[in-house]
């Protein structure tokens, strides 16, 4: 069993205690995990503020070397860190290998991006005006379960780029890929730069309010992130909150179910369904409706569902076992409110496997239309007017991403721009750029992430006036 540390001013560091990590395909142990307690986060912090004065003066161009440094010692470890990231979250091992080398290419893409610390505004026979970005201080980062590593790059990545210090704090029951990747990445920079402390759900609000962090960059539930928000409420601390998604894709008259039936099942399958922009409920015309729940119950039906570290399987356990009882419990509510197209009874085997299920004919008010599953269950709703079906997909708190699924891409544009989410696709779904800037609406996200505009979210903007001389 390999030895964690925390990682805290550059030293590894045991934590005050420990706590079991447990592999979601067999429920066996699968490392013990380092905890913080109070004191060792205020040490985090303490390490990354010392550190913040001489980071923050290093010149961008050996801040962008670091971060190279980071991908390329990445890539060489790429194997290693997919089968823990297969380990202790669950998905296939291919999907792990295509998420760790994605850190890798955000890495790369982030050390490349242009991002202007000094750019003058207006300079004409008035004056001059100068917009000028500094870095912000110590950033938070708290990371969800789904992607262990992904995520860890896309907070860390920019956040050190602008020439911030970083205390990174896992999911606790995927903290082993955090506190490798952080121990990586503090061969590459000055002690104290990155640091990686883990809880067991109890210091996230102390972090999220402590009065030297400067910044919060959060991913994870609507209902969380309203407490990162509360407890950076005293400081008004700077934030980016990634939070929870029902993403809607709207099926258009004309479409053939046979041919969008299987790339809507892929955006509501992948990781298990538990991507905040997953496809989360699929509202179809009632001319097709038959035919597409047909179709995606034939398709889930076939998916293979198993270890991810096993050849073949598609589709591995639900992460944790909180999420498995949910996701247990929205099937219940549909078989007595809808009816099950696709499903299969748990495998006689441990782990927290939940096979694919497609649900038609229930009520929007359901739990599973209604809230964010977060798991591979798939309501499938009809409508005979698509007015209608617009109203419906936007009547929720969420307002993350979605999609809009037609034979006529015009028109299907025209649906995408009265979808109330940062992000639509059309006749596709999570076809995304890394580079390209992302927000969401409504209760969902605040602020902006990837590509410049994302890598300025870490920084203070500051405007410089400098008016033309006038006699005094």
């Amino acid at each position: 069993m390999d030895a964690y540390n925390l990682i805290i001013g550059g030293e590894k560091v045991d934590g005050a205690a420990t706590f079991d990590v447990v592999n979601p395909a067999t429920e066996e142990v699968l490392a013990k995990c380092p905890r913080a307690d109070a004191a060792q986060l205020d040490a985090a912090v303490a390490a990354a503020k010392r550190a913040f004065p001489g980071w923050s003066r290093t010149p961008i161009e050996q801040r962008r070397a670091a971060l190279l440094s980071i991908a390329d010692a990445l890539e060489a470890a790429l194997e290693d860190f997919a089968r823990t990231v297969t380990a202790e979250q669950g998905k296939p091992l291919k999907d792990a290998r295509i998420e760790v080398g994605g850190a890798v290419y955000f890495l790369r893409m982030t050390a490349a991006l242009d991002v202007q610390i000094e750019r003058v505004i207006k300079d004409d026979q008035t004056g001059r005006v100068i917009e000028h970005r500094s870095p912000l201080g110590v950033v938070a980062a708290i990371m969800p379960w789904n992607f262990p590593v992904m995520l860890v790059a896309a907070k860390l990545a920019p956040a050190l780029l602008m020439g911030n210090t970083v205390v990174a704090k896992p999911a606790p029951t995927t903290p082993l890929s955090c506190l490798k990747f952080v121990a990586l990445m503090a061969v590459h920079v000055p002690p104290g730069v990155v640091n990686a402390i883990v809880d067991n759900n109890d210091l996230g609000g102390r972090l999220a309010g402590h009065p030297d962090v400067a910044k919060v960059a959060f991913t994870g539930s609507t209902t969380t992130g309203r407490k990162v928000v509360e407890s950076s409420a005293s400081t008004l601390k700077r934030l980016t909150l990634e939070l929870g998604g029902n993403d809607a894709a709207i099926v258009l008259e004309g479409a053939n179910p046979k041919v969008i039936a299987p790339k809507i099942l892929r955006g509501a399958l992948v990781n298990a369904g538990q991507v905040c922009v997953a496809i989360k409920r699929v509202y179809a015309p009632e001319s097709i409706y038959d035919e597409l729940c047909d179709e995606l119950g034939r398709l889930a039906s076939e998916v293979v569902v198993g270890d991810g570290m096993e050849q073949g399987t598609q589709v591995g356990p639900v992460q944790n076992k909180a999420q498995y009882e949910k996701l247990k419990a929205y099937i219940d509510e549909a078989r007595s409110k809808g009816n099950i197209v696709a499903a299969r009874d748990a495998p006689d085997r441990p782990g927290y496997f939940i096979y694919p299920t497609i649900v038609r004919d229930i009520p929007d008010d359901a739990r599973l239309v209604c809230e964010e599953q977060f798991g591979p269950v798939l309501p499938v709703l009809k409508y005979s007017d698509v007015a209608d079906a617009i109203a419906r997909a936007n009547d929720s708190e969420y307002g993350l991403a979605g999609s809009v699924w037609a034979k006529d891409t015009k028109s299907g544009i025209e649906v995408a721009k009265q979808i109330d989410t940062g992000t639509v696709w059309v006749n596709a779904h999570m076809a995304s750029d890394l580079m390209v800037p992302i927000s969401g609406s409504k209760q969902s996200a605040v602020g902006i992430k990837m590509g410049v505009d994302g890598a300025h979210q870490f920084s203070q903007r500051h405007v410089i006036y400098v008016p033309a001389e006038l006699p005094v």
